[in-house]
């Protein structure tokens, strides 16, 4: 007899992370699922069941780590692609068509935000981008309007929108909701049980954690997700079975590790906060963000990304990037590692000056992915790097 007290919505993050849409086993079934590398299936009819092609996202390996991914965000279905830009212009491409219309947040990851303002009205599809500060989302729905489209928390000033009153306007138009929720992981922030309708993820940052592997996934209704993979069959950014099995290994230790990027992001933030070096720091743990309040309502932890603005500007940034040690300077996040970055060199290189400045995203902004290193170790080492910009 089932008990339902061990239900996947009943399961920690840490539990579902290991077991998280497992079907069963019997003696003799492996712990961990092998490697099936294989492009192809022996089949020869319909009356074989479905075709099984790795180029369709149904290997065994990309399966059984959408069921996690699924298990882990309390989403019917997920499916994981071969990159986070490839989950977002995906399931866009799987929810919008000619004629249709988007409202995204202003701010968002760059690419996305190139691929919202650039590629997608080269297909009919238009986007107004609303000011989420200013809250103006009724106001830019349209009748074609298919898609509203965020980042909680954003990337890389780290503000953590309300979805809740956005989520109950959207549903009343038809309307679904898209987050992007790279920065929190589902152990920090579980997107959909406050009705968004699809999540999508970096994979490659703290889902894989590792900084081996670029993925991305995509987790909601199953009828949302069918979509998304009839459009990824088309475009073709299937995820290797190897690079599936990397993922899920990297899932099985999730839990753990977004809870020492926690501690240790709090931690850095804390300590950097005063600094004679630094004009500001950014984390939502601190009550001197502007969505502490929210964030510390809705995520179950602040997450393991620091920004800071550095008096100096652009100069002194260089100049901390290049001082580092430990910490290694590298356009990412969310691996073991501490990872820091200029957001005007990478995630946001496509943008002028001026826009980013408009994001608050000044010349002297750095991003800092804290690893799960020795807190004490690493504040010596940021400590010894911001004494050459002091």
């Amino acid at each position: 007899m089932s008990d339902e007290r061990l239900s996947a919505s009943n399961l920690s993050p840490a539990t579902l992370g290991i077991h998280g849409g497992e079907t069963g086993s019997s003696p003799g079934t492996p712990i961990v699922l092998p490697i099936t590398q294989s492009a192809t299936f022996h089949w020869a009819s319909p009356a074989d069941g479905e075709l099984i092609y790795s180029r369709y996202g149904n290997n065994p390996n990309q399966v059984e780590v959408g069921r996690k991914v699924a298990a882990l965000e309390g989403t019917e279905a997920a499916v994981a692609l071969a990159s986070g830009m490839g989950a977002t212009a995906m399931t866009l491409l799987a929810l919008t068509s000619a004629g249709d219309h988007i409202i995204a947040s202003s701010r968002l990851y760059g690419a996305t935000q190139k691929l919202l303002a650039l590629e997608l009205p080269r297909r009919g599809v238009d986007t107004t981008f609303v000011d989420a500060d200013k809250g103006d989302w009724e106001e830019a729905i349209r009748p074609e309007t298919r898609v509203i489209f965020i980042e909680i928390p954003t990337n890389p000033t780290l503000r953590v929108l309300d979805p809740r009153p956005l989520v109950a306007l959207a549903r009343d138009q038809g309307i679904k909701v898209l987050c992007d929720a790279t920065f929190a992981s589902p152990v920090n922030f579980r997107a959909a049980s406050l009705g968004i309708d699809v999540v999508i993820h970096s994979a490659t940052k703290y889902l894989g954690g590792h900084s081996d592997l670029i993925a991305g996934v995509v987790a909601g209704p199953q009828v949302l997700i069918s979509e998304v993979m009839a459009m990824s069959h088309l475009y073709g950014p299937a995820l290797d079975p190897h690079t599936a099995w990397l993922l899920d290994r990297g899932l099985r230790t999730l839990e753990a590790r977004v809870r020492v990027h926690n501690e240790n992001a709090l931690e850095v933030s804390e300590r950097l906060s005063g600094h004679s070096a630094i004009e500001q720091v950014i984390y939502p743990g601190l009550p001197s963000h502007p969505d502490h309040a929210v964030a510390a309502e809705l995520m179950a932890g602040f997450g393991g990304i620091v920004s800071i603005v550095l008096n100096g500007g652009g100069v002194a940034a260089d100049r901390f990037l290049s001082a580092l040690k430990i910490a290694v300077a590298a356009p990412s996040l969310g691996g073991v590692e501490t990872l820091v970055s200029q957001p005007r060199y990478t995630s946001h290189a496509g943008l002028t000056r001026e826009e980013r400045e408009a994001q608050g995203i000044p010349d002297g902004f750095v991003r800092i992915s804290v690893g799960i290193e020795n807190s004490q170790d690493l504040m010596t080492d940021l400590e010894q790097a911001l004494e050459v910009v002091d």
